[in-house]
């Protein structure tokens, strides 16, 4: 599969937490680098999404805002 999205990270599924309606996918990229995703419970199903689950992280944005105190 070819995407035009460049910001690409393949990882590792470490944990997943269930809600009524969405997970919280943690997803480890690099050691001590973690990117977690909300998706869909129907999405963990569908993509088969477990522990030990090798995913990709593909994020597209226009902007990415950062603050400090």
């Amino acid at each position: 599969m070819k995407l035009s999205t460049r910001n690409q990270w393949q990882g590792i599924v470490t944990v997943i937490t269930h809600g009524n309606m969405v997970s919280e996918v943690t997803l480890q990229v690099a050691p001590e680098v973690s990117v977690i995703a909300i998706v869909s419970k129907i999405s963990v199903e569908t993509l088969s999404l477990e522990i030990g689950s090798k995913a990709y992280a593909l994020m597209k944005s226009t902007e990415v805002t950062l603050a400090v105190d």
